[in-house]
Protein backbone atom coordinates (compact mmCIF):
# COMPACT_ATOMS: atom_id res chain seq x y z
CA UNK A 1 0.00 0.00 0.00
CA UNK A 2 1.27 3.57 -0.83
CA UNK A 3 1.33 6.72 1.94
CA UNK A 4 2.80 9.70 2.48
CA UNK A 5 4.23 8.92 5.91
CA UNK A 6 7.30 9.29 7.92
CA UNK A 7 9.97 6.44 7.23
CA UNK A 8 10.31 5.55 10.96
CA UNK A 9 6.60 4.60 10.83
CA UNK A 10 6.69 2.87 7.46
CA UNK A 11 9.32 0.68 8.67
CA UNK A 12 7.32 -0.22 12.28
CA UNK A 13 3.98 -1.42 10.13
CA UNK A 14 6.82 -3.34 7.89
CA UNK A 15 7.89 -5.19 11.06
CA UNK A 16 4.85 -5.74 12.08
CA UNK A 17 3.92 -7.12 8.79
CA UNK A 18 6.73 -9.61 9.18
CA UNK A 19 4.77 -11.24 12.14
CA UNK A 20 7.18 -11.40 14.54
CA UNK A 21 7.08 -13.32 18.02
CA UNK A 22 8.92 -11.16 20.38
CA UNK A 23 9.77 -7.04 19.72
CA UNK A 24 11.99 -5.66 22.85
CA UNK A 25 12.45 -1.83 23.03
CA UNK A 26 14.13 0.53 24.82
CA UNK A 27 13.28 4.31 23.06
CA UNK A 28 15.95 6.35 22.06
CA UNK A 29 16.87 9.13 20.08
CA UNK A 30 15.95 8.82 16.36
CA UNK A 31 14.94 5.51 16.69
CA UNK A 32 12.08 6.55 19.09
CA UNK A 33 9.58 6.51 16.56
CA UNK A 34 9.69 3.14 15.58
CA UNK A 35 9.64 2.00 19.00
CA UNK A 36 6.81 4.33 19.50
CA UNK A 37 4.51 2.54 16.84
CA UNK A 38 5.53 -0.66 17.07
CA UNK A 39 3.98 -0.46 20.95
CA UNK A 40 1.09 1.35 19.50
CA UNK A 41 0.67 -2.13 17.74
CA UNK A 42 0.79 -4.38 20.31
CA UNK A 43 -1.83 -2.50 22.63
CA UNK A 44 -4.17 -2.64 19.68
CA UNK A 45 -3.31 -6.73 19.56
CA UNK A 46 -1.64 -6.35 16.36
CA UNK A 47 2.05 -7.85 17.64
CA UNK A 48 1.99 -10.90 19.75
CA UNK A 49 4.71 -9.45 22.28
CA UNK A 50 6.39 -6.35 23.17
CA UNK A 51 8.83 -6.19 25.97
CA UNK A 52 9.31 -2.78 27.64
CA UNK A 53 12.90 -3.20 28.89
CA UNK A 54 14.85 -0.86 31.10
CA UNK A 55 18.30 -0.80 28.53
CA UNK A 56 19.22 -1.69 25.22
CA UNK A 57 21.48 -4.27 26.57
CA UNK A 58 18.42 -5.72 28.42
CA UNK A 59 16.73 -4.87 24.64
CA UNK A 60 19.02 -7.59 23.21
CA UNK A 61 19.44 -9.84 25.73
CA UNK A 62 15.51 -10.61 25.43
CA UNK A 63 15.70 -10.97 21.85
CA UNK A 64 18.84 -13.62 22.16
CA UNK A 65 16.19 -15.54 24.66
CA UNK A 66 13.30 -15.42 22.04
CA UNK A 67 15.58 -16.35 18.63
CA UNK A 68 17.34 -19.42 20.29
CA UNK A 69 13.74 -20.63 21.71
CA UNK A 70 12.74 -20.45 17.86
CA UNK A 71 11.03 -17.14 17.51
CA UNK A 72 10.89 -14.02 15.27
CA UNK A 73 12.38 -11.00 16.71
CA UNK A 74 13.01 -7.26 15.96
CA UNK A 75 14.07 -4.14 17.91
CA UNK A 76 15.46 -0.74 17.30
CA UNK A 77 18.23 1.35 18.79
CA UNK A 78 20.77 3.87 18.13
CA UNK A 79 23.63 5.98 19.30
CA UNK A 80 24.98 4.91 22.92
CA UNK A 81 21.87 2.28 23.06
CA UNK A 82 23.78 0.37 20.02
CA UNK A 83 26.66 0.92 21.97
CA UNK A 84 25.31 -0.45 25.38
CA UNK A 85 24.12 -3.35 23.29
CA UNK A 86 27.85 -4.44 22.15
CA UNK A 87 28.77 -7.36 24.36
CA UNK A 88 25.14 -8.53 23.44
CA UNK A 89 25.34 -8.09 19.51
CA UNK A 90 28.72 -10.97 19.83
CA UNK A 91 26.29 -13.50 21.65
CA UNK A 92 23.78 -12.92 18.92
CA UNK A 93 26.34 -13.52 16.40
CA UNK A 94 28.12 -16.53 18.22
CA UNK A 95 24.95 -18.20 19.36
CA UNK A 96 23.75 -17.57 14.95
CA UNK A 97 20.29 -16.38 16.15
CA UNK A 98 18.60 -14.90 12.71
CA UNK A 99 17.79 -10.98 14.82
CA UNK A 100 17.12 -8.28 12.98
CA UNK A 101 17.80 -4.84 14.08
CA UNK A 102 16.92 -1.32 12.47
CA UNK A 103 19.54 1.35 13.59
CA UNK A 104 18.96 4.93 13.60
CA UNK A 105 22.56 5.96 12.54
CA UNK A 106 23.64 8.72 14.99
CA UNK A 107 26.54 10.11 16.62
CA UNK A 108 28.42 8.99 19.73
CA UNK A 109 29.25 11.39 22.68
CA UNK A 110 31.10 13.31 24.17
CA UNK A 111 30.16 15.94 23.60
CA UNK A 112 26.56 14.89 23.42
CA UNK A 113 25.20 14.95 19.79
CA UNK A 114 21.95 13.52 19.05
CA UNK A 115 22.35 14.01 15.24
CA UNK A 116 23.14 10.95 12.99
CA UNK A 117 26.23 9.94 10.96
CA UNK A 118 27.47 6.61 10.74
CA UNK A 119 29.46 6.40 13.92
CA UNK A 120 27.55 3.93 16.27
CA UNK A 121 27.08 1.10 13.39
CA UNK A 122 30.41 1.22 12.40
CA UNK A 123 31.69 0.98 16.45
CA UNK A 124 29.90 -2.38 15.76
CA UNK A 125 31.25 -3.64 12.10
CA UNK A 126 33.21 -6.30 14.11
CA UNK A 127 30.47 -7.84 15.76
CA UNK A 128 29.90 -10.41 13.38
CA UNK A 129 26.69 -8.83 11.84
CA UNK A 130 25.43 -8.30 8.37
CA UNK A 131 25.38 -4.72 8.02
CA UNK A 132 22.93 -3.15 5.37
CA UNK A 133 23.18 0.45 4.74
CA UNK A 134 19.35 2.15 3.23
CA UNK A 135 19.45 5.23 0.87
CA UNK A 136 15.53 6.34 1.35
CA UNK A 137 11.94 5.26 2.73
CA UNK A 138 11.39 2.00 0.05
CA UNK A 139 14.95 0.95 0.53
CA UNK A 140 14.82 0.85 4.37
CA UNK A 141 10.77 -0.98 4.46
CA UNK A 142 11.96 -3.45 1.67
CA UNK A 143 15.47 -3.92 3.50
CA UNK A 144 13.67 -4.80 6.45
CA UNK A 145 12.28 -7.77 5.00
CA UNK A 146 15.10 -8.79 2.89
CA UNK A 147 16.49 -8.92 6.19
CA UNK A 148 14.48 -11.31 7.66
CA UNK A 149 14.85 -13.56 4.73
CA UNK A 150 18.43 -13.06 4.29
CA UNK A 151 19.09 -13.85 8.66
CA UNK A 152 16.90 -16.97 8.90
CA UNK A 153 18.84 -18.45 5.76
CA UNK A 154 22.17 -17.67 7.06
CA UNK A 155 21.15 -18.19 10.90
CA UNK A 156 23.14 -14.58 11.14
CA UNK A 157 22.48 -11.30 12.54
CA UNK A 158 21.15 -8.84 10.22
CA UNK A 159 21.43 -4.72 11.03
CA UNK A 160 19.65 -2.72 8.49
CA UNK A 161 21.30 0.64 9.22
CA UNK A 162 19.59 4.71 8.48
CA UNK A 163 20.43 7.93 8.88
CA UNK A 164 19.09 9.15 12.19
CA UNK A 165 16.48 12.28 11.06
CA UNK A 166 17.74 12.91 7.50
CA UNK A 167 16.01 9.34 6.92
CA UNK A 168 13.82 8.33 10.31
CA UNK A 169 12.15 11.71 10.18
CA UNK A 170 11.68 12.14 6.29
CA UNK A 171 8.14 12.12 5.22
CA UNK A 172 7.49 10.70 1.43
CA UNK A 173 6.13 8.11 -0.24
CA UNK A 174 6.84 4.66 0.30
CA UNK A 175 4.95 1.33 -0.77
CA UNK A 176 4.68 -0.43 2.36
CA UNK A 177 4.70 -4.34 2.07
CA UNK A 178 1.40 -5.63 3.59
CA UNK A 179 1.38 -9.07 4.94
CA UNK A 180 0.07 -10.86 2.28
CA UNK A 181 2.84 -10.00 0.20
CA UNK A 182 6.11 -10.97 2.96
CA UNK A 183 3.90 -13.87 3.49
CA UNK A 184 4.59 -14.83 0.00
CA UNK A 185 8.38 -14.13 -0.27
CA UNK A 186 9.40 -14.90 4.02
CA UNK A 187 8.71 -18.57 5.11
CA UNK A 188 7.82 -18.99 8.32
CA UNK A 189 10.91 -19.29 10.87
CA UNK A 190 11.61 -22.72 11.61
CA UNK A 191 14.65 -23.52 13.48
CA UNK A 192 16.47 -26.64 13.37
CA UNK A 193 18.54 -26.00 16.38
CA UNK A 194 16.49 -24.03 19.07
CA UNK A 195 15.91 -24.43 22.98
CA UNK A 196 13.59 -26.94 23.76
CA UNK A 197 12.38 -28.84 26.94
CA UNK A 198 10.82 -31.62 24.92
CA UNK A 199 14.23 -31.37 23.18
CA UNK A 200 17.02 -30.19 25.69
CA UNK A 201 20.13 -28.72 23.74
CA UNK A 202 22.69 -25.82 24.89
CA UNK A 203 23.52 -22.75 23.00
CA UNK A 204 26.49 -20.26 23.56
CA UNK A 205 28.30 -23.49 25.96
CA UNK A 206 31.77 -22.78 27.02
CA UNK A 207 34.51 -23.04 24.50
CA UNK A 208 38.10 -24.13 25.31
CA UNK A 209 41.14 -22.63 23.00
CA UNK A 210 41.16 -25.67 21.12
CA UNK A 211 37.65 -24.72 20.17
CA UNK A 212 36.94 -21.54 20.06
CA UNK A 213 38.79 -20.87 16.85
CA UNK A 214 36.72 -23.05 14.84
CA UNK A 215 33.74 -21.23 16.32
CA UNK A 216 34.98 -17.70 14.69
CA UNK A 217 35.99 -19.48 11.94
CA UNK A 218 32.75 -20.86 10.68
CA UNK A 219 31.00 -17.33 11.47
CA UNK A 220 33.42 -15.55 9.21
CA UNK A 221 33.07 -17.87 6.39
CA UNK A 222 29.56 -18.04 6.77
CA UNK A 223 29.25 -14.43 6.51
CA UNK A 224 31.54 -13.92 4.12
CA UNK A 225 29.43 -16.80 1.73
CA UNK A 226 26.31 -14.64 2.82
CA UNK A 227 26.91 -12.33 -0.07
CA UNK A 228 25.38 -14.81 -2.36
CA UNK A 229 22.50 -15.14 -0.05
CA UNK A 230 21.88 -11.64 0.11
CA UNK A 231 21.95 -11.08 -3.85
CA UNK A 232 19.56 -14.32 -3.92
CA UNK A 233 16.98 -12.51 -1.41
CA UNK A 234 17.32 -9.51 -3.55
CA UNK A 235 16.19 -11.09 -6.75
CA UNK A 236 13.67 -12.83 -4.86
CA UNK A 237 12.20 -9.48 -3.79
CA UNK A 238 12.47 -8.16 -7.22
CA UNK A 239 10.08 -11.21 -8.59
CA UNK A 240 7.18 -10.56 -6.00
CA UNK A 241 7.44 -6.06 -5.94
CA UNK A 242 9.86 -5.15 -8.85
CA UNK A 243 11.90 -3.66 -6.77
CA UNK A 244 15.66 -3.82 -6.77
CA UNK A 245 19.24 -2.59 -4.68
CA UNK A 246 21.76 -4.79 -5.04
CA UNK A 247 25.04 -4.76 -3.32
CA UNK A 248 25.50 -1.07 -4.22
CA UNK A 249 24.04 1.45 -6.95
CA UNK A 250 26.15 2.89 -9.07
CA UNK A 251 25.19 5.87 -10.76
CA UNK A 252 26.85 7.00 -13.80
CA UNK A 253 29.87 5.08 -12.91
CA UNK A 254 30.27 2.89 -15.98
CA UNK A 255 32.19 6.00 -18.29
CA UNK A 256 32.94 7.58 -15.34
CA UNK A 257 36.87 9.08 -14.78
CA UNK A 258 36.09 10.61 -11.24
CA UNK A 259 33.85 8.12 -8.98
CA UNK A 260 32.51 9.51 -5.11
CA UNK A 261 31.78 6.40 -2.61
CA UNK A 262 29.32 7.01 -0.35
CA UNK A 263 27.02 5.24 1.77
CA UNK A 264 23.23 6.03 3.46
CA UNK A 265 20.55 8.62 2.71
CA UNK A 266 22.77 11.82 2.29
CA UNK A 267 24.55 10.34 -0.38
CA UNK A 268 21.86 10.84 -3.18
CA UNK A 269 22.54 14.10 -3.01
CA UNK A 270 25.72 13.31 -5.33
CA UNK A 271 23.25 11.92 -7.67
CA UNK A 272 22.20 16.16 -8.66
CA UNK A 273 26.07 16.87 -8.43
CA UNK A 274 27.26 14.23 -10.98
CA UNK A 275 23.79 15.24 -12.94
CA UNK A 276 25.15 19.17 -12.60
CA UNK A 277 28.73 17.96 -13.38
CA UNK A 278 27.09 15.51 -16.76
CA UNK A 279 25.57 18.72 -18.03
CA UNK A 280 28.94 20.04 -18.23
CA UNK A 281 30.43 17.23 -19.95
CA UNK A 282 31.97 15.90 -16.97
CA UNK A 283 32.69 12.25 -16.74
CA UNK A 284 31.75 11.73 -13.00
CA UNK A 285 30.07 9.13 -11.38
CA UNK A 286 28.55 8.21 -8.05
CA UNK A 287 28.49 4.64 -5.98
CA UNK A 288 26.39 4.23 -3.06
CA UNK A 289 27.16 1.20 -0.92
CA UNK A 290 24.09 -0.46 0.27
CA UNK A 291 26.13 -3.82 1.97
CA UNK A 292 29.10 -3.11 4.13
CA UNK A 293 29.19 -6.54 5.82
CA UNK A 294 30.05 -8.76 4.38
CA UNK A 295 32.16 -6.33 2.15
CA UNK A 296 31.86 -6.75 -1.46
CA UNK A 297 35.38 -6.62 -1.91
CA UNK A 298 35.33 -8.06 -5.37
CA UNK A 299 32.49 -6.67 -6.70
CA UNK A 300 33.77 -2.84 -5.92
CA UNK A 301 37.36 -4.02 -7.94
CA UNK A 302 35.38 -4.53 -10.95
CA UNK A 303 33.48 -1.71 -11.11
CA UNK A 304 36.59 0.70 -10.47
CA UNK A 305 38.79 -0.42 -12.81
CA UNK A 306 41.23 2.66 -14.12
CA UNK A 307 39.35 5.50 -12.17
CA UNK A 308 39.75 8.16 -9.91
CA UNK A 309 37.87 7.42 -6.63
CA UNK A 310 37.26 9.57 -4.02
CA UNK A 311 35.98 7.51 -0.70
CA UNK A 312 33.55 10.30 1.53
CA UNK A 313 33.17 8.55 5.36
CA UNK A 314 30.39 9.24 7.81
CA UNK A 315 32.91 8.09 10.54
CA UNK A 316 35.99 7.80 11.66
CA UNK A 317 38.75 5.71 13.08
CA UNK A 318 41.12 7.97 15.46
CA UNK A 319 44.23 7.30 14.51
CA UNK A 320 43.79 5.02 11.48
CA UNK A 321 42.25 5.04 8.08
CA UNK A 322 38.31 5.87 8.22
CA UNK A 323 36.54 3.06 8.20
CA UNK A 324 34.89 2.42 4.52
CA UNK A 325 38.08 4.24 2.95
CA UNK A 326 39.57 1.20 4.88
CA UNK A 327 37.64 -1.38 3.26
CA UNK A 328 37.57 0.13 -0.29
CA UNK A 329 41.75 0.42 -0.59
CA UNK A 330 41.52 -3.42 0.44
CA UNK A 331 39.18 -3.86 -2.43
CA UNK A 332 41.23 -2.49 -4.96
CA UNK A 333 45.12 -1.61 -5.68
CA UNK A 334 46.79 1.07 -6.82
CA UNK A 335 47.24 -0.44 -10.13
CA UNK A 336 43.76 -1.00 -10.80
CA UNK A 337 43.00 2.43 -9.77
CA UNK A 338 44.81 5.36 -11.03
CA UNK A 339 44.30 7.65 -7.25
CA UNK A 340 42.48 6.57 -4.29
CA UNK A 341 41.56 9.75 -2.21
CA UNK A 342 39.77 9.76 1.25
CA UNK A 343 37.67 12.12 2.83
CA UNK A 344 35.89 12.55 6.26
CA UNK A 345 32.48 14.86 6.89
CA UNK A 346 29.04 15.04 7.48
CA UNK A 347 29.81 13.96 11.60
CA UNK A 348 27.05 15.21 14.15
CA UNK A 349 24.93 15.90 11.76
CA UNK A 350 26.15 18.21 9.58
CA UNK A 351 24.52 18.25 6.09
CA UNK A 352 26.18 16.86 2.80
CA UNK A 353 24.29 18.74 0.55
CA UNK A 354 24.91 18.95 -3.00
CA UNK A 355 27.21 21.44 -2.61
CA UNK A 356 29.48 19.36 -0.58
CA UNK A 357 29.60 16.65 -3.21
CA UNK A 358 30.02 19.66 -6.09
CA UNK A 359 33.12 20.25 -3.71
CA UNK A 360 34.33 16.89 -3.12
CA UNK A 361 34.49 16.29 -7.16
CA UNK A 362 35.91 20.13 -8.01
CA UNK A 363 38.81 18.83 -5.35
CA UNK A 364 39.32 15.59 -6.88
CA UNK A 365 39.85 17.82 -10.23
CA UNK A 366 42.15 19.82 -9.13
CA UNK A 367 44.27 16.84 -6.83
CA UNK A 368 44.44 19.00 -3.90
CA UNK A 369 42.07 16.54 -1.97
CA UNK A 370 41.86 17.42 1.99
CA UNK A 371 41.08 15.04 5.05
CA UNK A 372 38.79 16.39 5.85
CA UNK A 373 35.29 18.84 4.59
CA UNK A 374 32.84 20.97 6.16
Amino acid sequence: MKKITECSLAIAETVKNCNPDVIACYPITPSTHVAEKLADFYANGEIREYITVESEHSAMSALVGASAAGGRTFTTTSSQGLLLMHEVLFNASGMRLPIVTFVATRAVGAPLNIWGDHSDAMAQRDAGWIQIYVKNSQDAVDSIVQAYKIAEKTMIPVMVCGDGFFLTHVVEEVDIPDQALIKKYLPPLKMELKLDPEKPISLGVYAMPDDYQYFRQDLDDDILKSIDEITKADEEWKKVTGRSYGLFEAYQVNDAERVVIAMGAQASNGKEAVNHLREKGERVGLLILRVFRPFPYKQISEVLQGKEVLIFDRSISPGAHSPLYSEISNAVSTKSVKKLYSVIGGLGGRDNNVDIYLKLFEMMKSGKVERWIF
